[in-house]
């Protein structure tokens, strides 16, 4: 879930492209030197006759920081590189050979500008250093003019952009930031060749065009599409980039619609004609703001679909769903439905994630989710699926977060037509913890459906584990359903904290502790206990989180198990990274499980969730 939660990098949506676009009230003086050029005048040949202008150019603004150097009111000159509903961006047509010093600047009006692209312009304001969504967010700070009076002395030819990939500016591979210590703006050294953050700050302002750029995400509600230039990154089978322990690719930039709207996009598909843009920074990202609409190259790129279970098979999928509820359309639970029957091939058991209650984010007293749940089943039912069964633990109203008033819950969904069948044994509830009992040497949940440690402040604010008990084949499999705590709260990537300051970790590293706490439970009873932990874990296959759930050789996380670059669940900010698990207890894992992860969502612009679904075929 994407509406309330974050991803490490993420930061709560902010203020700053309202702020951008509204502007705030501004003293605003556009003149025209009647002598120097009219409107329709043919243009100066760019980087030619720059010997008239002020010693405070651009660069000296900007300086080779991500904080200006300079301060007060301030007189430079250069070309209308685009412009914006309450401000402009002015470039040096004439840079020097510093790649460290960026040629291009913001300039704040307030108020719509009356110079247009390509016009060459003085401007006298006072430096400013802005930081989107406000000071307490994580966000950099943007160098800027405001309270500007801007005079227009005639036409000039635009700078040419910098060409970052191959034939130009290379961006750094792997490192975001190795030097700062705390702050970027404050702490370490500014090394555009080394940092990314400090090689995307050089360009803030400037023309910039990403060379073969390929989108390594879909294009989001909010009209981006991550890009890199040709040849970046561990790339995914699929034309994705992999986020690594050791790489969060600092090559990728937001091709933004601030300016211009942006087209449809898949994962993996290219542009017709190199994107082109000015360089600005927002919600936590460097955004790339074309003046004209980028035209995107159609990959083709399709919906997978997994094997289905052999006989003798067992076939447990997890499945993040969304804010699942009734007031949805029905063509959304039509599309989930075809996701569990042809692209899961309708597995025995599907654990659900975000599943809302009978009447969604009304904030009622509403807890029960029958309503939701029965208009899923129906839906598999129709399209050709075969009749789920389902059990799950109403929660306490409101206590387990996500979208306020929807109660979203785990829930496990099972067909009993191959041979599974679920035990029921009375007494759980959203308060009860539902224990380990031993009986004849053997294992057994107290409550079944039941839940995990309910009181426990890590489970505060967020959904606790769904625990239940099955029998297939004449044996007993235990099964947890997960929704971790949401990277909210997290710095964002490329912010001016380095490394950045994850506190949401703190919450998931204890849920973690508790769910391997339970698993060793059972195991200690029965060392060759069947269990499948499974859901949004909400961290990565290399992070604690995953760590601290496999400590003691409880569990094998099977994303692991994949080649690097198949390790995904999900899609953020062009990230392709593994939010979604499915862990086995040693006995499970020793029986060579046939392990999928199923790519029908996170790729692509028109999804039904923004998670993929994984499943996994268990021989007994």
């Amino acid at each position: 879930m994407r509406r309330v939660g974050s991803q490490v990098g993420m930061v709560a949506w902010s203020a700053g492209a309202a702020a951008r676009r509204l502007g705030a009230v501004a003293l605003v003086v556009v003149t025209v030197a009647g002598s120097q050029a009219s409107a329709g005048a043919p243009p100066t040949p760019a980087g030619t006759d720059c010997a008239d202008y002020p010693a405070t150019r651009i660069r000296a603004i900007q300086g080779a920081s991500h904080r200006s150097p300079l301060s007060g009111q301030q007189s430079t000159r250069g070309v209308v590189a685009a412009v914006g509903r309450t401000g402009l961006w002015l470039q040096d047509p004439c840079p020097d050979r510093s790649p460290a010093t960026a040629e291009g600047l913001y300039v704040h009006l307030g108020a719509a500008p009356t110079v247009a692209i390509g016009d060459e312009v003085t401007v006298v304001g006072t430096v400013a250093e802005r930081r989107p969504g406000g000071a307490n967010t994580g966000n950099l700070t943007l160098t800027e003019l405001t309270a500007a009076t801007v005079t227009r002395l005639g036409a000039r030819a635009l700078p040419a952009p910098v060409v970052v990939g191959k034939g130009g500016r290379v961006p750094p591979a792997m490192v975001i930031d190795d030097d700062a210590t705390g702050s970027v703006e404050t702490s370490g050294a500014f090394e555009p060749t080394e940092d990314g953050i400090d090689f995307w700050e050089s360009l803030e302002g400037m023309r910039v065009q990403i060379a073969g750029a390929v989108a390594v995400g879909p294009r989001t509600a909010r009209g981006e599409i991550a890009v890199v230039p040709a040849g970046a990154g561990l790339r995914t089978p699929r034309g994705g980039i992999v986020a690594r322990a050791d790489d969060f690719n600092p090559e990728r930039v937001i091709i933004d619609d601030r300016l211009a709207p942006t087209p449809t996009a898949n994962t993996g598909d290219t542009f017709a004609v190199d994107p082109v843009g000015v360089l600005d920074y927002d919600f936590g990202a460097f955004k790339l703001l074309p003046t004209t609409s980028p035209t995107v190259t159609d990959r083709g790129l399709t919906g997978e679909k997994a094997s289905a279970a052999a006989s003798g098979q067992l076939a447990v999928a997890t499945f993040n769903v969304e804010n699942l509820d009734p007031g949805d359309p029905p063509t959304r639970f039509q599309r989930l439905a075809r996701t569990v029957v042809e692209g899961l091939a309708a597995p025995d058991l599907v654990i659900l994630e975000e599943v809302q209650d009978d009447d969604g984010p009304s904030n009622t007293a509403v807890v029960s989710a029958g309503r939701t749940v029965a208009a899923l089943t129906a839906a598999i039912s129709a399209a050709g699926g075969p009749r789920y069964a389902f059990r799950q633990v109403d929660p306490v109203d409101d206590a387990d977060g996500g979208e306020p008033g929807g109660n979203i819950r785990n829930v496990f969904l099972y067909r009993a037509d191959r041979g599974l069948s679920f035990v029921d044994r009375p007494g759980g509830a959203a308060t009860v913890d539902s224990g380990v009992v031993a009986e004849n040497g053997r294992p057994r949940l107290a409550h079944s459906p039941g839940r995990i440690a309910p009181g426990a402040a890590a489970w505060a604010a967020s959904r606790k584990p769904l625990v239940g008990e099955f029998r297939w084949n004449g044996r007993t499999v235990f099964v947890v359903a997960n929704h971790f705590g949401s990277k909210g709260g997290d710095d964002p990537l490329v912010g001016h904290r380095q490394p950045p300051v994850r506190s949401s970790e703190v919450k998931r590293h204890q849920q973690a502790t508790i769910v391997n706490g339970f698993v060793r439970r059972v195991l200690a009873v029965d060392p060759d206990a069947a269990v499948v932990v499974a859901g949004d874990i909400n961290d990565f296959e290399f992070s604690t989180t995953t760590d601290l759930l496999v400590a003691g050789g409880a569990l094998v996380d099977l994303p692991r198990t994949l080649p690097a670059a198949e390790r995904y669940t999900y899609v953020y900010e062009g990230n392709s990274q593994v939010l979604d698990h499915i862990l086995l207890s040693p006995w499970l894992a020793a029986r060579k499980p046939a392990y999928d992860i199923v790519h029908v969502n996170a790729e692509f612009a028109d999804q039904v969730s923004d998670h993929d679904p994984q499943v996994v075929r268990l021989a007994f």
